[in-house]
């Protein structure tokens, strides 16, 4: 884009007031306070200058599929792998997103997932008990709510997935665990290459030391079918050793990143809202096998999805993001048409609309445990912005050829876990009067966002299982 002039059929181009930088500071430090008063300014399409590239960004959920489904001119694979390699330093000699996609839905699905939810909930089990081993039963303990709920959903679903040795007090999940806080702590830095030497250091020792770890990966017995013949695809496309643990790496943080803070937000909310923990209580009470303390899998559970939905439609904020391959044209929903030119990128961001949209969801920034309940306890899901029903009326699964395929997984791990939390624990705000954190605003753009302080909780051991 050597020339700045912009015709009558291009999006309102907005470049900012430092050469070349454009808005990448503003973009980088808070992109959902950036990218709403940029849509105050020009619409819900523009262009803005960041870092050099120009980005087009759509925020109109009744267009997206403009973008979502333009798979000729639209690419995904290329920024993903940008991406890859500046976080992962791994670069695939035949990378194909496609197969990959395929292999995980073939043990993601039926009787496959099944299984995998079943380990998962023995693995939380163990965990949950080695957490409060050497507790009196009597006695309160004290913890960060998200250091909690990362930690356990983490270390079980590392040894549901990728295997690791099963000693009693699975010190392997631990470790594993330890050296990815590092890196998470500086993956958004990683992404946008502003790490300072003394975090290229942490960083980069962490890698190493993860890259070892994730080593047997794939090759143990007990890794799951998924992550064994994942393996065996990386092989057959000639990937050598280092780069199938650089791959490892990469499908732990795809696998485990954002499962963790989902729960947290979800237990964060139901521990301030106290009508909506009582509510997601007592439908777990009537779901629970008689005489266990097990959640039937095949029971539905639409407060506690609906409350799910409302902390995702609050707190996943991932940027969907296309290269432009050709010029080509978006066609609004309203019939406007705009260019968009070569080498540029197109960007969704659902989390501004329709997530955050008060046209769509009235009063937004509230949580509202039943707002996707209808008044006789149905799923809701219609939704309308401009008098038009939405397709897309919260996106926090990504949607098109890149909708996350664990989804099932993931949402019944929370579900578990969560049920397990509140069946077996009295847990409680250290300060009844704490607030939900705010969020770490950095953050937007790479999945669930995190918090930028510790929720603190007490908790202990039920004397009684009970939910209520």
């Amino acid at each position: 884009n050597v020339c700045d002039f912009r015709s009558k059929r291009e999006p309102p181009l907005d470049k900012g007031s430092i050469p070349w930088l454009g808005h990448a500071l503003e973009f980088g430090k808070d992109a959902a306070k950036f990218l709403t008063r940029m849509k105050l300014k020009h619409g819900d399409i523009f262009t803005v200058r960041v870092a050099g590239r120009y980005v087009t960004i759509l925020l109109d959920p009744n267009s997206y599929d403009s973008v979502l489904q333009n798979t000729t001119y639209l690419d995904f694979s290329r920024y993903a792998q940008v991406l890859m390699d500046r976080i992962f330093n791994l670069r695939l000699p035949n990378h194909k997103p496609d197969t990959e996609k395929t292999i995980m839905k073939r043990y993601f699905q039926g009787e496959s997932l099944s299984n995998l939810n079943q380990i998962m909930q023995n693995h939380l089990r163990t965990l949950l008990t080695l957490e409060m081993a050497g507790q009196n039963r009597p006695d309160w303990k004290c913890d960060g709510l998200f250091g909690f709920c990362y930690s356990l959903l983490f270390r079980a679903g590392y040894l549901t997935l990728f295997g690791g040795e099963q000693n009693r007090n699975c010190t392997d999940a631990a470790n594993v665990y330890k050296e990815y806080q590092k890196f998470d702590g500086l993956l958004i830095k990683l992404a946008r290459t502003t790490l300072n030497s003394g975090e290229k250091q942490t960083v980069g020792l962490a890698k190493t030391r993860l890259w070892e770890l994730l080593a047997q990966a794939g090759l143990r017995k007990n890794s799951s079918s998924w992550i064994q013949s994942y393996r065996q695809h990386l092989q057959e496309e000639g990937a050598d050793e280092e780069t199938q643990r650089k791959a490892m790496l990469l499908q732990l943080w795809a696998t485990q990143g954002n499962v963790g803070p989902c729960a947290f937000w979800l237990l964060a909310f139901l521990l301030t809202h106290t009508e909506a923990m009582r509510a997601v209580k007592r439908e777990f009470e009537s779901v629970t096998v008689p005489s266990t303390a097990m959640l039937d899998p095949k029971q539905h559970t639409p407060v506690f999805d609906s409350a799910l939905e409302e902390t995702l439609r609050l707190t996943a904020a991932p940027f969907i993001t296309r290269e432009v391959l050709q010029n080509t044209t978006l066609y609004m929903a309203d019939g406007r048409e705009y260019d968009v030119r070569r080498g540029d990128r197109v960007c969704l961001f659902p989390f501004i609309s329709p997530q955050m949209d008060p046209d769509i969801h009235h009063e937004p920034e509230k949580f509202k445990y039943d707002r996707f309940l209808k008044a006789d306890g149905s799923v809701k899901r219609d939704f309308f912005k401009g008098g038009r029903r939405l397709k897309y009326y919260t996106m926090p699964w990504g949607a098109g050829t890149n909708a996350c395929v664990g989804k099932p997984f993931a949402i019944q791990s929370i579900r578990q876990f969560v049920f397990l939390v509140l069946f077996h624990l009295d847990m409680k705000l250290c300060d009844p009067e704490a607030q939900v954190p705010e969020v770490d605003a950095s953050r937007y753009g790479f999945g669930m966002v995190q918090p930028n302080t510790e929720l603190l909780i007490q908790y202990k051991f039920r004397e009684q299982p009970c939910v209520l």
